[in-house]
């Protein structure tokens, strides 16, 4: 069994959708844990307010009201690839993530996460991932390390002033045009089922890549990607949008069978390169990761 070490943390909607307890709106929420494995933790004590006071079975859903839990699961994957420090100082710290290991806890990862590591490397519980990276891609994660910058670094974000280079490998058929070639992509992202899965849809377009095919060889490109917004998967869905999927895409086009032990085919996308002006230094940062795409052209060549 595999407890997390750290509560994670849920804000209770502002509308209750017919939720009498606590409990019941924990058994909607999450539909893989079942009803007695939530009345067990919740009396246990491993449930409770974010002020600390413990709830119980009878305890009322609370409109916005913040909730803390500890996962756990059975048995816990263990991913046997190595992350690295790339950078760190009093606010930031820059770690290159291996493929395969999630950022953060989630499904059947409670400690086996990017997070938790530099947690342990770093003895400051205070990391705070600043955005996202799919478990599949490997690359550049940024993480706050103390509450009093964290806003500065977020809105850099939001305002979309942080510049993320990718590169890909896909399948490339019988491409005679002259390299490099470019696309630019805007389009529409929604959910769709399951709902991990997303996919590009109509109306008003809401995410925006860069792709460019650098080279061919051997029936595989490499692409450099540019995703000028955060929509989940929108660089593996913006790839297949033009006819070339990632290679080893486990999600797109075609949902194919979970095989959680098989390391041997690794997303081909690599968040390789990060660069943004420190709003507490005023400085250039630019980051390179030290992953390698393990298929297709070389990325030395470029």
């Amino acid at each position: 069994m595999s407890i997390a070490t750290q509560a994670s943390e849920i804000t209770l909607p502002a509308n209750n959708a017919g939720w009498p307890t606590v409990l019941a709106f924990l058994i909607a929420k999450f539909p893989g844990v079942s009803a007695a494995v939530w009345q067990q933790r919740i009396q246990q004590g491993k449930v409770h307010w974010y002020q600390g006071e413990c709830i119980n079975e009878h305890s009322a859903f609370l409109p916005s009201r913040r909730l803390c839990y500890y996962r756990e699961v059975e048995t816990e994957p263990v991913i046997p690839f190595a992350h690295r420090i790339i950078y760190q100082d009093a606010h930031l710290l820059v770690a290159d993530k291996p493929h395969f290991l999630p950022v953060t806890p989630g499904g059947s990862f409670v400690n086996e996460c990017l997070l938790q590591r530099l947690k342990t490397d770093t003895g400051n519980q205070d990391l705070v991932p600043l955005h996202r990276l799919d478990r599949d891609t490997a690359g550049l994660v940024l993480f706050s390390l103390q509450a009093d910058s964290r806003a500065l670094y977020s809105r850099l974000f939001s305002a979309g002033q942080i510049c993320k280079t990718y590169y890909a490998v896909a399948e490339v058929a019988q491409f005679h045009d002259a390299l490099p070639q470019q696309w630019q992509l805007h389009n529409r992202i929604e959910k769709s089922q399951p709902r991990f899965l997303n996919k590009i849809c109509a109306g008003e377009p809401n995410a925006s890549s860069t792709i460019r095919l650098l080279k061919v060889e051997a029936g595989l490109g490499l692409f450099q990607l540019q995703a000028h917004t955060g929509k989940t998967h929108q660089l593996r869905l913006h790839m297949q949008s033009l006819g070339w999927p990632i290679l080893h895409d486990a999600y797109y086009p075609v949902l194919k069978p979970k095989n959680s032990g098989d390391f041997s085919q690794p997303l081909q996308l690599l968040a390789a390169e990060v660069s943004f002006i420190d709003p507490t230094s005023t400085k250039l940062r630019r980051f390179y990761s030290q992953q390698k795409l393990g298929f297709g052209p070389a990325l030395a060549a470029d």
